[in-house]
């Protein structure tokens, strides 16, 4: 993972500048480097993943073109490889280093062109403005605001502007800014539901695709590890990965000592598929403890993502101080394309496609925030696989009637998919899927719960949510993360459209909690 900012124009004030900067030097420990164009700054703190030689720094400069890019490109060689032929050279390894050749080539139609999870912030030489563009999902972070002139300004997380814009937003994801307007090359979540593929197709390709965007995350001059919880989504990872890998791959599991749910069947994956497992405890001191730093990290109020961040943010914490792993592999965005406990609701098929459209748009703001931050900020770089465009393309364009839960088996079109081929043990491809706040151990969120209420009456709840407008805190646990947030970001709210809650409108969705435990059909799967 890297840190990119582009300032374009003067720089107002360079101390706010600085420190706005140095804010994420986390993201990039290996090196950094400031490039002043004549028009503007751009800026980089780098990870080594690709090209671990100093060739392989950026910003990269040609014939006075600049880039910045906090990018993964997969398939570049072959790209590389094309702009050759066109006389194009290069000094270095590094997959980014294509991007000013690209532009030069096909302007900013080169966005479509990228498989890839970037944000990039380019300068144009010939033209002397600035173009800035983010990856379809929004896997890698980019936000923006203008200073007190009016120039806009683009960071990787929002800590990088808040001493410097008044307002800060995140970029839109598959857009690109030029012109002073944003421009939509890509609204991959409205893939058109055209496939005729009945169930036994979709499932092939369903593991065929999901298979290569494995093996294309694998390639790193980096060390990779695995981030294993036990359930489906991050066990089909390592799974793929071990048979790809003809050494161990390095896993990890975290949980509370006495009651986490997942690391039983972790343990199960890893012993499966030969991997070298580590497993993480976290005590209730660490929750509250850590709880300010993890939100400062994240920049949200979400109920959900910072639930879901405590144990992540340890596990990370673990890896980065006990392992020199630089890449790890994650199961996030599953859960948005093939759906989740409260999905089982959806009152027709067009809901539950219309809902799946919706998440994978706010995607950016949850579940891929919480991956990128936890693992980001632990100088380590976040891949998807179950992010490959590709893959997310494909199962989007699916009938939906499919993807529903018509077989008393959520995600049944993913477990069917590597069914009796021995990925897994059965009794981890066919397990009921557990909330994340029973997978690290019920007593998380409890003791989560239990501390907002030993903060506030019942008076003084009322008295401080009404102060805010913008997703309203509507327990107090929702109230100590908005009142922790304003600390950090204050004013900076609408960053995050609203809480990650179940879709209300639907009949027994209704409910005070985000967790899938609430839920009537919740059963057997917290086990």
């Amino acid at each position: 993972m890297c840190s990119i900012i582009g300032y374009c124009g003067p720089v107002r004030d360079p101390k706010a500048f600085t420190e706005g900067f140095a804010a994420t030097v986390s993201r990039g420990p290996d090196d950094t480097r400031i490039v002043d164009t004549g028009h503007g700054v751009l800026g980089f703190h780098r990870l080594a993943i690709m090209d671990l030689s100093d060739d392989g720094m950026q910003p990269f400069e040609l014939d006075g073109d600049v880039v910045v890019c906090n990018g993964e490109l997969y398939g570049f060689a072959a790209e590389r490889a094309l702009l050759e032929k066109k006389g194009y050279h290069f000094t270095s390894d590094s997959d980014c280093e294509i991007l000013l050749p690209m532009y030069r080539e096909y302007g900013t139609e080169m966005f479509k062109r990228l498989d890839a999870e970037f944000a990039c912030v380019i300068y144009d030489g010939r033209t002397g403005e600035f173009i800035a563009a983010r990856d379809p999902i929004g896997i890698r972070p980019l936000y923006y605001g203008y200073d007190k002139d009016g120039t806009i300004i683009f960071a990787s997380e929002p800590k990088n502007l808040v001493g410097m814009c008044e307002h800060i937003m995140p970029f839109p994801p598959g857009c690109y800014y030029k012109g002073g307007e944003f421009h939509r090359y890509d609204d991959i979540a409205a893939a058109p539901v055209m496939s005729a593929d009945g169930l036994e197709k979709a499932c092939v390709k369903i593991r065929e695709k999901l298979i290569a965007g494995v093996e294309k995350r694998l390639v790193a001059d980096a060390k990779v590890g695995f981030l294993l919880s036990g359930g489906l989504d991050s066990s089909l990872v390592c799974a793929i990965a071990a048979r790809k890998s003809k050494t161990p791959i390095r896993t990890f599991a975290i949980g509370m000592s006495k009651d986490a749910i997942d690391l039983k069947y972790a343990r199960q994956v890893a012993d499966f598929i030969g991997a070298d497992h580590t497993e993480v405890f976290m005590t209730p001191d660490d929750v509250i403890s850590y709880l300010p730093d993890v939100i400062k990290l994240l920049g949200t109020f979400d109920i959900t993502t910072i639930r879901a961040s405590m144990g992540m943010y340890l596990v990370c914490k673990a890896i980065h101080e006990q392992t020199d792993i630089r890449v790890l592999l994650t199961g996030e965005i599953s859960d948005e394309i093939f759906g989740y406990k409260y999905t089982d609701f959806a009152p027709s098929a067009e809901a539950f496609q219309q809902e799946a459209q919706k998440r994978v748009r706010e995607l950016h703001m949850y579940d891929v925030l919480r991956a990128d931050r936890c693992i980001s900020v632990n100088s380590l770089e976040a891949r998807v696989p179950f992010g490959d465009l590709d893959f997310v393309r494909y199962v989007m364009s699916l009938d939906p009637e499919m993807k529903r839960n018509r077989y008393n088996m959520g995600k049944y079109l993913l477990r069917h998919a590597f069914e009796g081929l021995e990925y897994l043990p059965d009794s981890i491809l066919w397990r009921q899927k557990a909330a994340f706040s029973d997978a690290v151990g019920h007593s998380m969120v409890d003791i989560l719960k239990e501390y907002a209420e030993g903060l506030y009456t019942d008076e003084e709840f009322e008295a401080k949510r009404v102060k805010y407008t913008h997703a309203q805190p509507f327990t107090k646990e929702s109230l100590l993360y908005r009142e922790i947030f304003e600390r950090y970001y204050p004013g900076q709210a609408e960053m995050i459209v609203d809480f990650w809650m179940p879709n209300r409108e639907w009949e027994g969705c209704n409910v005070n909690d985000p967790s899938a435990r609430v839920l009537a059909n919740y059963g057997a799967s917290g086990v």
